[in-house]
């Protein structure tokens, strides 16, 4: 029911492009994930589609460590970098998911490297997009609390702030939430803004209903909105504004004051 709901709410206000942030499959299993691609094709696109830990095999060891993703590249994209970009906005996907831990991950130099190189070669006025699995900031009130960030991420974090990326997306938690990476990276200067998606269709929801983000973006505003569901339909709910004053995003007080209303 909730699955039907969200094609349908998506169909109707398609976006401009679409990001799924991870955890097509619950094992990794090959009709698993021909469900979870036969679901993807009636969303509406283009999309941005990344592997998470759930999409790397669990107990099939050998396929875990000698071709963790080969269904993934098969059912869902194959694509190890993929990117959107029109005139205005810059959207790229980092895999994550590591076949040597469970729910850990972590970006590789190597990706750091494209990462640079792919940065360096837009201009500064186009909205930059990361989307990962794994999360650079934890949620509130959990710092230092053990939740399973993704490695790397300062030595990423350098190379993101010096092309003035302005928003990082991930999954993972479970859990919806939004901040500025300079909340958790003392030495970060610039803001990045987090937009942390919660659990879209799974039933493996965590003290919040089903749901998904809808973030807008304009030269000197971003919006993000939670659209909940509320056990018949996806519907507007919390809604988070960032206006960018002297070249940083900040937080709209505004919207502040309106979601600690709520």
């Amino acid at each position: 029911m909730v699955a039907e709901a969200l094609v349908e709410d998506l169909q109707k206000n398609p976006p401009t492009v679409l990001v799924n942030s991870g955890d097509f499959t619950q094992r990794a299993r090959e009709a698993q994930y021909r469900s979870a691609a036969a679901y993807i094709r009636r969303l509406p696109s283009p999309q941005i589609n990344v592997p998470g830990n759930h999409d790397i095999p669990l107990y099939d060891i050998f396929r875990r460590f000698f071709s963790p993703l080969d269904r993934f590249r098969r059912w869902i994209s194959d694509d190890p970098f993929p990117t959107y970009r029109d005139e205005g906005l810059l959207v790229i996907g980092i895999n994550t998911a590591r076949s040597l831990t469970w729910k850990s991950g972590r970006i590789s130099e190597e990706q750091i490297g494209e990462l640079d190189r792919r940065l360096s070669e837009v201009p500064e006025s186009v909205h930059k997009v990361i989307v990962t699995h794994h999360p650079f900031l934890p949620p509130p009130g959990e710092q230092g609390t053990g939740v399973n960030l993704v490695g790397r991420a300062e030595m990423s974090l350098e190379v993101l702030e010096r092309y003035r990326v302005d928003l990082l997306l991930a999954g993972h938690l479970h859990h919806g939430y939004t901040g500025d990476v300079r909340s958790h990276y003392p030495s970060s200067k610039h803001a990045i803004i987090v937009a942390q998606a919660g659990t879209a269709i799974s039933n493996r929801i965590r003290h919040e209903p089903n749901g998904y983000n809808v973030i807008t973006l304009n030269e000197d505003r971003m919006c993000i909105t939670v659209r909940y569901w509320n056990g018949t339909s996806f519907k507007a709910g919390e809604q988070t504004v960032y206006l960018k004053k002297r070249g940083l995003w900040t937080p709209d007080p505004a919207s502040v004051a309106d979601s600690s209303s709520q």
